[in-house]
């Protein structure tokens, strides 16, 4: 038997709504990836689903259909040292900020992950906390930003080998530390995040 849809696809059927997420909040390097979906009205698919409670094989298979499906959709990264300039909160703002500037066609309404984002460009916006686990639109863009996440971290683990980022992501595992503790920080890593394993670091 087919898995039931249990998405809710919009708030208000007649307008025009965008789903907006990020991956990348918690990561030591790379950038944090924001993505903008506006999905059409009917679109129903039994693997959607938060990206994180995905597999990377159902998220590759839902990247393909949501690209050719949607109405419009827009991915953007917002890299490292900007991170570092305007912290991880205001970047993933700032990158789903970008991303909905990007769409084809401007949405009447944005559906937000989480609870914080900030007023732009005369768009009506409501933030829901695990968005991606409950709304359509929003579980979509965390399948395009976490699947172009992992493909940049991929490609950038072949120009910085050694940190293991085609199998960590960036993120603070153990093998992560202690490769930073060998070969230091490189320009992919944000310098305004400090685990504690990395405290003695900072002074040297």
């Amino acid at each position: 038997m087919p898995k039931e849809f249990r998405l809710i696809a919009c708030i208000d059927a007649s307008r025009t709504e965008a789903g907006c997420d990020e991956a990348g909040r918690g990561p030591l390097a790379g950038p944090v990836l924001a993505a903008a979906v506006i999905l059409p009205p009917d679109f129903r698919h039994p693997l959607l689903n938060d990206s994180k409670q995905m597999s990377r094989k159902a998220r590759e298979t839902l990247r393909e259909v949501i690209e050719k499906e949607a109405v419009a959709y827009a991915v953007e990264a917002v890299e490292a040292d900007e991170i570092d300039r305007i912290n991880i909160l205001n970047a993933s703002i700032t990158g789903m900020q970008r991303a909905v500037r990007r769409l084809s066609v401007r949405p009447d309404f944005l559906l937000i992950d989480g609870n914080r984002f900030k007023p732009f460009d005369g768009y009506a916006y409501g933030t829901f906390v695990h968005g991606d686990a409950t709304y359509a639109s929003i579980a979509a863009a965390s399948v395009l930003a976490k699947t172009e996440r992992d493909a940049i971290m991929e490609r950038l683990a072949s120009e910085y080998p050694g940190y293991g980022w085609e199998r960590n992501f960036g993120y603070p595992t153990k093998e992560h530390i202690a490769a930073i503790r060998e070969l230091g920080y490189t320009p992919q890593h944000r310098r305004s995040f400090h685990p504690k394993e990395l405290e003695p670091m900072l002074f040297q």
